[in-house]
Parts: C-alpha cells; structure tokens; sequence
C-alpha cells in the first residue's frame, strides 16, 4: 500500500487555527480534489467536523476517534491510524487529510508527501505541519504558482518521495 500526506503549509509550516484552514486557494482545492478521488482518506475526528458538508464524495472516508461509539454518516471510524491502515487493500494509494496530530503519526510510515508550499507566514496558526526533514525526503516534483486575482500569495505543489524509496520508483 502507498501511504500518501496531503497538507497545504505556510512557510512556518502553520497549517490551521480554530479548527479551519489559513488559507482558501481554489487551485490548491482542485489539486487535492484530483489527487484523492477515488481513494481512501483518513482524518482525525476534527478534521472531519471541519468539513462543510461532512464525508467528502467519491471516497472512502476514515475517521479516527477516541470514542469508540461514535458513527458517521458515510465514513468508518477507527480508533487508531495502525487499525485504519490494516482495514485499507494493499494495492491502494491511501491519503491521510490531516489534522496535526495524525500527520505526525503517519510522518513515518508515509511514502509519498503532497504539500501546498505557501509562500506566507503572516497568518496566525496554532496548528503546525512537522518539519520535513530533507535527510528523509526528496523532492521529487514541483509546480510553481504566481499570485493572482483569486490566490493571495504564490503556492508550489510539491511532491515529495522518501529517500529509502527509490528504489521502488
């Protein structure tokens, strides 16, 4: 199985407060969009309740809870990312969608990091993507975008591979 981090990150890696999103760039919904249709995602249980409109169509919406009683309305929940992981099929790209805390459980078994460079750090976060340490990790795309009349700042998608991983590609 492919694990997969999707994240947008401010240039001091904040990534969101009050349980919402520093930045609202179109271009950066329609990437993620692209990118995880038609796969399993994984969140924790704040993520999810920050969705408008709940579970996120065309795919497999896990949610990762401390309550074992609790059920959503489209989505499985797990109470931990190791359980969620087991219930996913091993030729699947799987995504984890954040928050911070499950980002930094699933750093080490992640295969693959989408990350939205945002070129700013003036908003104020109180949620912080982990540091991407480059002994680890390589860039291995890139896609520079220019501010414009609907994106505040200049963006980069970036893929990033783990460098033990090479020899798989």
């Amino acid at each position: 199985m492919k694990i997969s981090i999707i994240v947008a990150i401010a240039e001091n890696n904040g990534i969101g407060k009050g349980n919402a999103l520093l930045y609202w760039l179109p271009n950066d919904l329609k990437h993620f969009k692209q990118l995880t249709t038609g796969h399993t995602i994984i969140m924790g249980r704040k993520t999810f309740d920050s969705l408008p409109k709940g579970a996120l169509p065309n795919r497999r919406n896990i949610v990762l809870t401390h309550k074992e009683e609790l059920h959503i309305a489209n989505a499985e929940t797990f109470l931990s990312l190791e359980q969620a992981l087991m219930s996913c099929q091993k030729e699947e790209e799987v995504f984890i969608i954040g928050g911070a805390s499950v980002y930094k459980k699933a750093m080490k078994s992640a295969d693959t990091l989408y990350i939205t460079h945002i070129y700013d750090s003036g908003k104020e976060a109180t949620v912080f993507f982990p540091t991407i340490d480059k002994a680890i990790w390589k860039e291995n795309s890139r896609d520079d975008r220019q501010k414009d009349d609907k994106h505040l700042h200049a963006y980069s998608f970036v893929e990033y591979i783990k460098k033990d991983n090479d020899k798989k590609l």
